[in-house]
């Protein structure tokens, strides 16, 4: 007999982070000798699946919707009588030990959650974001960081608009974190709740949430498949989303500041925005489009250093221990989970998110830095990924969290 790990998640396939982390949590559990079963939404771009059969309906919203399908998909945004139903189809056939949730929220619903309460089957949440506090997931608007809902008037959502901008999303999002806080879907339905960063854990005690709930489990990357490049490069790299959340335009203009040479892996819908403040005649700010793979990997490793200019808080990013995996220190903001992810002066540099004079100070400050002391930074960097956000540490926290759940382990 195997144990069985029920893993929920919106997407079947490699679309974010969030993502990657579903599938290398399945991946690692598979290793232990455990059957994996995945719940998700059909899309075209999923990876074929022997479960694929009870997956909920797609539901996109950026596709054409007439008026019928909208008031339809307003209705499954806030709990998907579908996905109840398929899930308890599943559970039916497979009765797993465990149901870890990823994100879970518009296109499943916290309807999910409910249906395995109502099975007995223990479950655990990854806060991949701040959603089961901030209805808007980033505690971040046009205005800036935001944490005005904190005590629990949602209306604020929607005076300040913080989905999309948009009226209409932020009522619907309005709403359906009112009825989902109403009825405790969240904290009712769900044994604990992960975080891979302190930062998280911290922000949603602040919010609300009962710390015998949560538990820290920080995030690890396969170093082995990272090849460390100590030797130091004459560019500067951000590669991520170019988003507004990102920070990148504080960038920007910092590498502007400083005539330093920048390069930025990514794509996003602030993209022209921060063209169009790179002046025609500049050459030493390149735009490189989507990068993955060995490629991205070559990038990182023959940078100067990595930038990572957030300005909003940032959980516990991934592309901090794929810098140190490549050997390079980081300059990162402070803001979220970063610093705790960052040794100011050893493995990189931190500056005030947002502070354009800070960054290009601290850039300017590693431009004129002796390779030695870059190529050091890289390794301590290096040691500290490769000692502390570790394969073994995560599934270790992992195991001992199910089992307080009560799962006995098979083997």
């Amino acid at each position: 007999m195997k144990n069985t790990l029920l893993s929920l998640n919106t997407y079947n396939y490699r679309r974010g982070g969030s993502d990657a982390v579903f599938f290398d949590h399945q991946r690692l559990f598979q290793s232990l000798d455990w059957n994996t079963v995945a719940f998700t939404m059909h899309h075209p771009k999923n990876e074929a699946s022997d479960w694929e059969r009870y997956f909920v309906d797609e539901l996109e919203f950026g596709n054409d919707y007439n008026l019928l399908q909208k008031i339809v998909m307003a209705g499954k945004v806030i709990y998907s009588w579908e996905a109840k139903a398929k899930l308890k189809k599943l559970i039916q056939h497979v009765r797993p030990d465990i149901a870890h949730a990823h994100c879970i929220y518009h296109h499943l619903s916290p309807s999910v959650l409910s249906a395995l309460s109502e099975a007995g089957i223990p479950t655990v949440m990854t806060a991949h974001d701040l959603k089961i506090a901030c209805p808007a997931y980033k505690m971040l608007n046009k205005t800036g960081v935001c944490e005005q809902c904190k005590h629990g008037n949602l209306w604020h959502v929607v005076k300040n608009r913080c989905i999309h901008d948009s009226l209409a999303a932020s009522l619907l999002v309005s709403v359906e974190s009112s009825v989902h806080k109403a009825l405790g879907l969240y904290k009712k339905n769900l044994d604990t709740i992960i975080t891979p960063s302190l930062f998280y854990r911290d922000k949603l005690i602040e919010w609300g949430w009962d710390a015998n709930k949560l538990v820290y489990i920080p995030n690890f990357i396969h170093y082995q498949s990272y090849l460390p490049q100590f030797k130091v490069g004459d560019y500067f790299l951000y590669f991520g989303r170019l988003a507004p959340e990102k920070g990148v335009d504080t960038l920007v203009k910092a590498a502007l500041a400083a005539g330093i040479r920048l390069k930025l892996a990514g794509t996003g819908p602030y993209e022209e925005n921060l063209r169009r403040l790179v002046p025609d005649d500049c050459n030493t700010i390149e735009f490189l489009g989507y990068r993955s793979g060995e490629a991205l990997r070559s990038l990182i490793q023959h940078a100067r250093a990595v930038v990572l200019p957030s300005q909003w808080y940032e959980n516990a990013p991934i592309s901090v221990l794929e810098s140190y995996a490549c050997g390079k220190p980081v300059i990162g903001a402070r803001i979220g989970g970063i610093p705790e992810m960052l040794k100011p002066e050893e493995t990189g540099l931190l500056f005030e998110t947002g502070d354009v004079s800070a960054l290009t100070d601290r850039m300017l400050a590693v431009q004129s830095m002796p390779d030695a002391r870059i190529e050091t930074m890289g390794r301590a960097g290096y040691d500290f990924a490769t000692s502390t956000f570790t394969v073994e540490r995560y599934l270790d926290g992992m195991r001992t969290l199910y089992q307080s759940l009560g799962v006995k382990f098979k083997h």
